[in-house]
């Protein structure tokens, strides 16, 4: 643990330089590490094999795999996404609000970074190079553990980066890869107290529950997403039926993938066998309630189901009647992701925007689209399933916080 507790004590070293780096240097470092992973993709994609080698030899599923694999076209969207962070504007020293108090004194807050950020994630090797670009953006420090399933990709990238990002004038240890992938330096790291100001877990729900529970740092909690769609009585089939193909077998093994569908009673016995025709054409496993079972050929679906984030082609159904018990079930079993409607009615699309509780709440589009890239923020480093102090997919400002600064002239307190 000697190498990781070093790791840490660089990384707060650099964060103070890296902090006050100018705009143009930070800028000028995301697009050379783009241009170096694209110029070093056969290498990446190299790596890589090993890591899809080893998860087939292992019986991964194919969701898995697919959010393992790196290929030309992903390593170029990685490459895209470090373009999109440089041409954002900074955040870092931003005045947010400037006022004056009657003793003459003026108070203002200025957007810092949060320090050094620990990141902990799976089989996601793309998170190692959003994570380090919104990171440096910041002007935060970044320490990274990625999972065993994914460390001889995220070894070339990190390394592939480092190297970009030096040679630009980022200070030394401004981010790292820990290697140890074994469950005792994620113990190790969660306890680094005074080192690591914030720890980001991302992936499955055991992963997400051991760090929340254990850590005695800071936690911002993200990824868990137990996603719904509910199609109301007063919709456009057709449209539905797009979506909920779209936002289940799209790319079934990320978190804002749909994995229960709730429809209302009354148009189930049309809709129901339609959809699920489509869903079992691209090789959907259906898990449905009684009503559900009566309808269409299923597999039972248990209580269980209705908490589970299957992050692959299963599907739970449930036949509800009407707008309340869609809300209730989501407030219920949701795990405050991402929540969409499918309806022409006004008033329900409005009262399930005001009611759901979670991060992002759509009405007649796919749940897909909770993601940094899609809501203009260059990339994201997760999405927050909490409440404090983010929510949904955190791009640059959620990875920084306030410091007041007040200027005087002698004033003095009586």
């Amino acid at each position: 643990m000697n190498v990781i507790l070093k790791q840490a004590q660089q990384a707060k070293e650099a964060s103070y330089d890296l902090a006050n780096l100018s705009c143009n240097i930070k800028n000028n470092a995301l697009l050379n590490m783009a241009e170096s992973l694209i110029h070093n993709a056969a290498s990446i994609i190299e790596k890589n094999q090993l890591d899809m080698e080893d998860a087939k030899k292992e019986g991964k599923s194919k969701a898995f795999l697919d959010r393992l694999k790196l290929d030309k076209s992903r390593i170029e969207l990685m490459a895209e996404g470090l373009k999109s962070i440089a041409q954002l504007p900074d955040p870092i020293g931003e005045t947010i609000a400037m006022w004056r108090r009657p003793n003459g004194l003026e108070i203002g807050q200025r957007r810092v970074p949060l320090g050094v950020i620990g990141i902990i994630y799976e089989a996601r090797p793309n998170v190692t190079v959003d994570a380090v670009g919104l990171c440096l953006k910041t002007g935060n420090s970044a320490i990274l553990r990625g999972g065993s399933d994914a460390i001889y990709s995220n070894r070339a990238i990190i390394k592939i980066l480092s190297k970009a990002a030096y040679e630009s004038g980022i200070p030394q240890g401004a981010f790292s890869l820990i290697e140890d992938t074994t469950r005792e330096s994620v113990e190790f790291l969660m306890k680094l107290n005074g080192l690591i100001d914030v720890l980001i877990p991302r992936g499955g729900a055991e992963l997400i529950k051991n760090v929340t529970q254990n850590a005695t740092i800071p936690v911002i909690e993200t990824g868990m997403g137990n996603c719904h769609i509910y199609v109301d009585s007063n919709s456009r089939q057709d449209m539905a039926k797009d979506i909920i193909v779209n936002a289940k077998t799209q790319r079934p093994g990320v978190c804002n993938a749909v994995e229960t569908l709730l429809i209302d009673e009354k148009i189930a016995k049309d809709f129901l066998p339609e959809i699920a025709s489509a869903l079992k054409e691209k090789g959907v496993e259906l898990r449905g309630c009684k009503k559900t079972q009566k309808l269409i050929d299923c597999v039972p679906a248990k209580d269980e189901d209705w908490y589970t984030e299957y992050l692959d082609y299963i599907l739970a159904i449930k036949i509800v009647d009407g707008i309340d018990s869609a809300i209730s079930h989501i407030n219920i079993y949701g795990s405050g992701h991402s929540e969409a409607i499918i309806t022409s009615d006004y008033f329900n699309a409005q009262k399930f925007l005001n009611e759901v509780d979670a991060a992002a709440v759509y009405v007649n589009a796919s749940t897909r689209f909770t993601d940094g890239f899609e809501y203009g923020f260059g990339a994201e480093i997760g999405i927050s399933t909490q409440k404090l102090h983010a929510r949904g997919p955190m791009g640059l400002e959620a990875l920084t916080t306030i410091k007041y600064i007040i200027n005087g002239n002698g004033q003095i307190r009586n």
